[in-house]
Formats: structure tokens, sequence, C-alpha cells
């Protein structure tokens, strides 16, 4: 795979698309991101010495830290999973074991790999798929059916002379009279191959010209779902492991089932050409490069892990809390994980560990973890210039999220600046007097502001709305001003 050539700077500024503000962070990810395109440059003795520079970002919820991860994996077109902390449990307890995110992700770069390579087929896939598709409205129309017979059963019963001969044992047996002169035959059935080679190449153009789209056909699909791909059935000693061992042990009791099924030509252009793909596809090939890129480019991103930071004395859940902390430990610092597609060395997967950080602190995370972790980044709280800007100005901000689904419906709506800069004040004030929900709370807003509207889309067909600071002030001025109701409602 070829990384996309970026310079920290314009990483930054792909990043502003669609992130409003956070500069620390946003700069600390693009220099780690263009350290990783760095490092494949280095000679194959220094490369494998240059560990990832893993990050710990630290900020209130609904700020951007996923949002960050999230763009940066889709600029290089890394393998990116999420994963929350919490959902890990100690070696010994009833839960996910740690190891399970790289087989996920792993998983994710599988995926990722065949999608590009059936891609690079689909172009072959097509042409095989439209010969498909003619032999279904055409039966017999193919090279081989078109072809002469030469007789044989066929020629006996339509009008080719039968004689008496005696085999090796003596005995009489009936065989076409080869000295008949198929000469006679031969123009008829080579006229006939032409006519329905024609008939072929007319249905050819109407496929290609989309006239036959929602002719129905029938055609023999292969039911119930299919095994995973991957190397060995047990690949670790969880429950996840075994449970998909159990799922392939059964497929391969039960075996394909085929049946007939009508689907229009549309239909089934889609299912034989997945079906095409699937036995062009080199599996082995596919979950050898997915492997290669997800060791060297893989991105984890672990949110929610100050919830598994300890602090204060040891007792009860904190104990279980070391524990998944201790098991995430050599997985960050690198190891090997068995996964159905073979054993991934972890040592150059970048980890990105995010949490809120509001009853502990980063100290409060076991040592070896924290040094895990060199680069820490605080991200800002935002106020009401940030939400004006996450409001107007991303590529998906929430305005042009709301006009075009409206849009969608006939109805135009236009949001007046003194209606943004209303609803950006209450969301500030919310986040003040109840918990900081970040961004967050311009969904919750925005929601209230246009239900009717939404609801009784139909009515205002052809419509322009205008939301101004009075309908906005109409919709929460009730809600905001009572503390109580703005906790249950905003």
């Amino acid at each position: 795979m070829e990384a996309i050539d970026l310079t920290p700077k314009q990483i930054v500024e792909r990043l502003d698309n669609y992130i409003i503000g956070q500069k620390n962070a946003k700069r600390s990810v693009a220099i780690a991101l263009r350290n990783r395109s760095r490092r494949l440059k280095l000679s194959e003795d220094m490369r494998d010495e240059v560990a990832p520079k893993n990050i710990l970002m630290i900020g209130p919820t609904g700020v951007g830290k996923t949002e960050i991860a999230r763009r940066l994996a889709k600029l290089c077109g890394a393998p990116f999973i999420k994963v929350e902390a919490t959902k890990y449990s100690e070696i010994g307890y009833v839960g996910r074991d740690v190891e399970s995110m790289i087989r996920d992700l792993m998983a994710v770069g599988f995926k990722m790999v065949k999608s590009e390579m059936e891609d690079q087929m689909r172009g072959q896939a097509k042409e095989k798929v439209e010969e498909r598709l003619l032999d279904l409205l055409l039966p017999g129309s193919g090279d081989k059916a078109a072809a002469p017979s030469g007789g044989g059963i066929l020629g006996s019963i339509f009008g080719r002379k039968i004689v008496q001969q005696k085999n090796e044992n003596g005995e009489v047996i009936l065989l076409p009279d080869q000295s008949q002169d198929a000469q006679n035959d031969a123009p008829k059935n080579a006229a006939a191959s032409q006519d329905m080679k024609e008939t072929r190449e007319k249905f050819r153009q109407m496929l290609r010209e989309g006239k036959l789209e929602s002719r129905e056909v029938e055609l023999t699909v292969t039911t119930g779902p299919k095994a995973a791909s991957g190397i060995g059935i047990f690949s670790g000693g969880n429950m996840d492991d075994i449970e998909s061992a159990m799922q392939s042990i059964q497929q391969m009791m039960a075996g394909n089932k085929k049946k007939q099924k009508t689907v229009t030509i549309a239909e089934a252009r889609n299912i034989l050409t997945e079906e095409i793909l699937d036995n062009m596809l080199d599996a082995d090939k596919c979950a050898e490069i997915a492997k290669e890129r997800v060791e060297q480019s893989g991105i984890v991103f672990i949110d929610e892990i100050d919830k598994i930071a300890v602090h204060g004395e040891t007792h009860g859940q904190s104990v279980s809390r070391e524990g998944v902390q201790r098991d995430i430990l050599p997985i960050v610092e690198g190891s090997h994980v068995n996964t159905r597609y073979g054993v991934v060395d972890t040592k150059h997967i970048l980890f990105i560990a995010a949490g809120a950080f509001s009853l502990s602190k980063p100290s409060d995370l076991i040592p070896e973890l924290q040094g895990r972790f060199p680069l820490r980044v605080e991200l800002d709280s935002l106020h009401k210039e940030d939400f004006k800007r996450i409001l107007l100005e991303p590529k998906n901000a929430l305005v042009k999220q709301y006009k075009a689904l409206l849009e969608t419906e006939g109805v135009s709506v236009e949001f007046a600046p003194e209606a943004i800069d209303r609803m950006t004040t209450i969301a500030e004030e919310v986040n003040a007097k109840a918990e900081n929900i970040g961004a967050r709370r311009l969904h919750t807003i925005m929601e209230k502001v246009l239900e009717d509207i939404s609801f009784e889309a139909d009515e205002h067909k052809g419509q322009t709305i205008t939301i101004d600071a009075a309908f906005v002030d109409e919709k929460l001025k009730d809600i905001s001003s009572s503390e109580d109701l703005s906790r249950y409602i905003l």
C-alpha cells in the first residue's frame, strides 16, 4: 500500500475540514502520522528499531478526540479500530480479552484489502458476469452449446440415417451412418449457429444499454453463511475463537445448499459479481497483504482509558482495572497475537488512547503503561465561538446536514445569524450548568428546534422556513431557563 505522502501542515489542513480548534492535538497526530511514513523510508535495520510514538489525549467528552483519530486513519488509508477500554476484563474474568482488539483490527484490514483487490478485478469480472447473464437469458446460446454436435443421439433423432454394425463381441449395435453426406447438414448447422450468435449479440447490446434490467430470470444461488476465510480454526483460547470455530464446523457439516431463485437481471448481476469475485480472489494473498498493512500502519484508538485508571487504594473493582492495564501493556509494548489470518506483531501499531480524566489523572495509570504513551495532548473545552464554527464551517456541519435532510421533503430551511448565535449561547450555558458534553449538546438543541418542522415536513412542501432568534427562543426558552428541565431535556 502506498501511504498518502502528506506533510504535517497538509494533514492539519485536512483535519480542519471536519474538526474545529484543537490545534495542539492536530499537530501531535500529524507528526505521529508523518513519522510513520518517514520510518518506512529508513533502512530495514533502522526501521525495525523505530517505535511509534503513542498518543494520550486528555479532554472532556465531545471535543473531538475520537473524530481526530478516525479522520487521521482515513487520511492514510490505514486499518483503524475504535475500542472501549471498559469492555475488557482481566484474564480469568468473564468478558473480552484485550487481544481481541488486534483480532478485530486484523479483520478490518482483511476487509479493506479484499475490497481493494475486488475493485481491481471488477473489470475482468464484468465480462464474465455479462456472459453468465446472456446464458441465463438465452440458454444454450454459449460458444460450446452453439457448436455443431456432429451427430450422436441428437443426429439419430433429427433425421440422421442409422446403420447396423457389429462390435468386438459380435453383437449388433445401431450407429449413425458416418458416410451420410454431412455436407447437407453443415450449412443448416452453421446458419442456426450464426442466427443464435446474432441474437446473443443483440441481447448483449440491450444488456449494456440497460433495457433488460427488470426482466426476470432463474438463477441457482448458494444458501447459508459462508465460512470465514483464515488460517486455523482455534487461533487462541478465548470465547471469540471457540464460537467462530463452532460456526465453521457447523458450516462444514451442513455444506452449501443450492436452490433456484427468480430474480431480475439487476439483482442477478450483483449476485453473480459477488460470486465471481469470490472465486477470483486469492484469500491467502489477501490475508498476507492485510497482515503487513496492519503491522506497519494499523491504528488502535482506545477510548475511556481513564475508566480503568486506579486512583487511591486498590481494592474491589480497582484490582480488576489494574489487571486490564497489565493485560493491555504487552499489546502496546509489542507482542505476537494469534488471529484467524495469521500471527500479528503489534510492535509498530500506533495506539491512541483518550479519556476525560475528570475523576482520575494520567498518573493513576500504572507507570509502565504511562511510559508507552510518551505524547500527551490536552484538548480544550469548547465555547460559544467554537460551537458557532462547528455549526457552519466543517464539510459535515450540522446546519448543512439538517438543510439537506429537509430538502429531500421539498422544504427549504434558512438559519438567520441571530438564530445560530442564540443556539450556541444556550449550548454554552447548559454545558456550564449541567454536564459538559461538548459539541454533542448541539445535536440535542438542533433536534428540539427543528422537531415540529421535521414532524410536519410533508405539510410544508415547497415552502422556505426561516429560523430566527425568536423561533429558537419559542422552542427552548422554558427549557433553557429552568435548570431542572435542561438537565433532563437538553
